[in-house]
């Protein structure tokens, strides 16, 4: 299905609409997110910024169809995933997103080759190509040099860099990564940031990350700000 067209004929590969996020019932029910409003172009890198407990991680999850939203649409490249069954939103975050964590989530007696290899797996894609998708991407974020060390051997930046590279590896459409320059020097995190910008550039790839980081928001191309649930600003 063709991706949904926004203002002034751009391609909105994301959206979300009237969207809602509440947790608990009754008198202990939490929203978390009130009505919230966005649209993602298609090769752009957007930033959502907001502080600790703002609902920026719990937007990130809907869009990533790793939840569903109480009220309102997640809608990506024309398909409204809050609507899909849970196999097919399981699909389509196989094969056309990557997800980053801010905890790198890397499996800690795999190699980085063995990471991004594995990722490569889970995605479905043929053995006769993993190898290929494997260093291809481990080149793009300049780890081919240490491809076979595990995690712990490496430093927050290169767990981070494998990370981006197993995320990218089965070439997703969308690509969200939570607070990832969180748990790295200002110097190491604008690096990845730089990786980030180079795949919206050359690949043609959508990012969305959160942040709170000032730094970032010079080299996004849109920034939605959070706050107590609702977009601001």
């Amino acid at each position: 299905m063709a991706d949904t067209e926004g203002r002034g004929g751009i391609d909105m590969l994301l959206q979300a609409e009237g969207v809602t996020r509440v947790f608990g019932r009754g008198s202990g029910a939490v929203a978390v997110l009130k009505g919230i409003e966005l649209a993602i172009p298609q090769g752009s890198l957007t930033a959502l910024k907001g502080r600790s407990g703002s609902g920026k991680t719990t937007l990130l999850n809907l869009l990533g169809a790793l939840d569903q939203p109480t009220e309102g649409r997640i809608r990506f490249a024309g398909r409204e995933l809050s609507s899909l069954p849970e196999k097919a939103r399981s699909e389509c975050r196989r094969t056309e997103m990557g997800l980053i964590f801010q905890s790198f989530a890397l499996i800690p007696l795999m190699s980085a080759y063995e990471n991004v290899d594995f990722g490569l797996r889970i995605a479905g894609i043929p053995a006769p190509q993993r190898k290929e998708r494997a260093l291809t991407a481990l080149e793009y974020v300049g780890l081919v040099p240490r491809m076979g060390h595990r995690p712990f051997e490496m430093s927050g930046g290169e767990q981070q860099r494998t990370a981006i590279a197993r995320a990218i590896a089965h070439r997703p459409r969308l690509l969200l990564a939570d607070e990832p320059t969180a748990e790295l020097d200002s110097k190491t995190g604008l690096h990845i940031i730089k990786v980030l910008r180079d795949l919206v550039k050359d690949e043609g790839m959508t990012v969305v990350l959160t942040t709170h980081d000032p730094a970032i928001m010079e080299i996004v191309d849109q920034v939605y700000e959070l706050e107590d649930g609702r977009i601001v600003g």
